[in-house]
């Protein structure tokens, strides 16, 4: 097998010219994945690193004796283009001799089907379509997937021209391809990587993964365990059961099987309903008492101890035996078995709902498995009056760390994978395989991507006031003012937006605002960039407001270089709450408190704002100005946090602002707007 050196990146490279960090990023990827181990790159927008993590994979595992297949992870839909137009690059430069690189896209089920029953699981696609040829259709749909890259889409169209299932064909295609292009979820979320990964081949064992935006792999693992339980839950599920009994009790009536209801398990669900009657009744006391003592403290949320929680459902089912309790939660496990079975008439629309006992079955389920794991916090709030319990994931890494163990190695990247050492950490990488932690330069950031650091202003509580509000206004005026296209605005929550925002009087009459509101449709957050790019056609300026960790800031690829500025309001540090507090205190057992305060509080909130401020520059000829109005960031805390790349340019006033962004306008320029 070669060694990778600086002469050797492989063959299967997008880009017959590699930038600097490019081919770093391949050839350590090449070293590291040849000894099973793992890269973690810390690698800004524009170096290329999709197809550096690429050309790294595909070498390795063309060379392994059984070849490894690629899993490339995105939550983002934008990115699976760009990895099958990056894949076309790479064939398109592959010597003859070389066999193309075979690649498969998959989304959702509901996204790729027209429709799909719920309750048996089937789809529509196929419908009125013979046996024998709907196998023809299937094996020609399957040779135009693997023939060529196809995005999803073009998967989708196709299949719907030939009547044939797009998400059956593609998953059938998955053992015969060299990548396939998914969610975190097919690996990361235990009952989607057991029924998919097996189903599609795939042997976790005999797989690399690529993990793109790996920085949110944490947060999306422990939103993968994340339930919510109010008291409404325990009397809706105590209904449904009561339904379902009837149900299977008519079922019977009407086949004249009343000799054989023990194959109903009538007698199972009948003690099932008995139960949670009781249950229901308890649980509104314990709700009460949970919600006085909430009033009491004065905070917004309380922490529970999960050995409470479940052992009050646990008592309450167990009270009336004259047995022992056994300590096995034989009798809660037992119902939990009971609520999942549990279906319910359909709605009118004919979508099957979500029941109410799957939700509490699932809280019960996943209080259970940690009842002694400290990994795991419930905390007690209220949702509007309505006392609720909610599980919250500390440690993302009692999940990532075993599947990652039992992999062939893997590429973990993001512009903001900063610190490395903290994201090796929070998913438990194994120690035990080679380990590469970088953070890789981009050469045009600093010249074509400036920082200015606001020193008069803050979002500091103890200092907000109406003059600090106005230097805020005059610092987004004066950069609004000089700059000739677009402007984002971030703020650190809605709050605060509102309150720069709420009177716009202070702003140009020919800035047209675009805000961000808490409940904004998909639909609504993928038509922006639309949006911006109609506006510049007309020669009109945007001020787009959002909030920092939010859809706009986080979750929208921004093309050809549609803004020109990005502002960025104070720092999004986690309020206080019940939550907030165990998640430190698991840190600083585990890591000792100096990193606990990092890897929980300022390192989050510099990383929000990295994201942030990388929405501009998508490639090396884009350029913007970025201004982060906080003078905080220049204290040791939180400038540690930054990559060590980066330079910070200290504007005193406004009017510092204003000269600095005319001045690196008249650097880049670009076509003014007509006012």
């Amino acid at each position: 097998m070669r060694s990778a050196d600086t002469t050797e990146i492989g063959k299967f490279v997008a880009h017959k010219k590699l930038r600097n960090a490019q081919k770093e990023m391949l050839i350590d990827g090449i070293n590291v994945l040849n000894e099973q181990g793992f890269l973690l790159a810390a690698a800004p927008t524009g170096i290329g690193k999709t197809a550096a993590s690429l050309a790294s994979t595909i070498e390795v595992a063309r060379n392994k004796s059984k070849q490894n297949q690629i899993l490339f992870l995105t939550g983002r839909q934008s990115q699976h283009k760009i990895v099958i137009e990056t894949v076309k690059s790479i064939n398109s430069n592959l010597d003859k001799e070389i066999s193309k690189v075979k690649v498969v896209d998959i989304i959702g089920r509901e996204s790729m089907c027209e429709d799909v029953d719920k309750m048996t699981g089937k789809c529509s696609c196929e419908e009125g379509i013979i046996e024998t040829s709907r196998q023809s259709r299937r094996d020609d749909m399957k040779e135009y997937i693997l023939d060529n890259p196809n995005h999803v889409d073009d998967i989708i169209i196709e299949s719907r021209k030939k009547k044939i299932c797009a998400w059956a064909t593609a998953r059938s295609a998955v053992k015969d391809c060299d990548i396939l292009v998914c969610d975190y979820n097919h690996v990361f979320v235990e009952n989607v990587r057991e029924n998919s990964l097996s189903a599609m081949g795939i042997d976790l064992e005999n797989t690399i993964l690529i993990i793109d935006e790996a920085h949110n792999l944490p947060d999306r693992i422990r939103n993968g365990l994340e339930r919510r339980a109010i008291l409404r839950v325990f009397r809706d599920a105590r209904d449904e059961i009561d339904e379902f009994l009837g149900t299977k009790e008519r079922d019977i009536q009407k086949l004249d099987l009343s000799n054989s209801q023990d194959n109903f398990d009538i007698k199972g669900i009948s003690e099932a309903l008995r139960q949670m009657k009781k249950i229901f009744k308890q649980m509104n006391i314990w709700y009460k008492k949970k919600q006085s003592d909430l009033v009491k403290s004065g905070k917004k949320d309380l922490k529970v101890p999960t050995i409470e929680f479940i052992g009050e459902i646990d008592s309450i089912l167990n009270e009336d035996l004259d047995a022992k309790i056994d300590g096995n939660y034989t009798m809660l496990k037992k119902m939990i078995k009971q609520l999942y079975r549990v279906k319910v008439e359909q709605d009118e629309d004919g979508d099957e709902k979500e029941t109410a006992s799957t939700r509490l079955a699932d809280m019960l389920e996943i209080s259970l498995e940690y009842l002694h794991n400290p990994a795991l916090v419930l905390v007690f709030d209220l949702l509007g009056e309505e006392g609720r319990v909610r599980s919250f994931l500390l440690d993302p890494g009692v999940v990532s760390g075993p599947i990652l163990t039992n992999t062939s190695g893997a590429i973990l990247m993001s512009g903001t994978l900063f610190p490395p050492e903290m994201y090796s950490d929070l998913l438990q990488i194994p120690v035990s395989r080679r380990m590469i932690m970088k953070e890789y330069e981009s050469p045009f950031l600093s010249d074509k991507r400036p920082i200015l650091v606001a020193k008069d202003v803050t979002t500091k509580y103890a200092e907000r006031n109406y003059h600090n509000t106005e230097k805020i206004r005059n610092h987004i005026l004066s950069v609004v003012k000089n700059t000739p296209g677009h402007v984002a605005f971030f703020a650190p929550s809605y709050a605060l937006l509102q309150d720069i925002l709420e009177d716009a009087s202070w702003l140009p009459g020919y800035i047209t605002i675009k805000e961000e509101t808490n409940r904004m449709s998909k639909r609504s957050v993928n038509s922006i960039v639309d949006d911006l790019q109609k506006a510049r056609r007309d020669k009109r300026q945007v001020l787009l407001a959002g909030v920092l960790s939010g859809k706009l800031a986080e979750g929208v690829d921004y093309p050809h270089n549609i803004l020109d500025a990005v502002i960025c309001l104070g720092l999004p540090l986690a309020p206080p709450s019940a939550r907030q507090d165990a998640l430190k205190e698991y840190y600083a057992q585990r890591f000792g408190n100096n990193k606990a305060w990092r890897y929980t509080s300022t390192q989050p909130a510099i990383n929000s704002i990295m994201q942030a401020l990388g929405r501009p520059i998508r490639k090396s000829e884009d350029r913007a100005i970025v201004i982060l109005l906080e003078k905080r960031i220049m204290m040791r805390q939180f400038r540690s946090c930054l990559p060590k790349g980066i330079d910070l340019i200290q504007s005193p006033d406004d009017n510092r602002t204003g000269r600095l962004t005319r001045n690196f306008f008249k650097r880049h320029p670009e076509p003014a707007i007509e006012r």
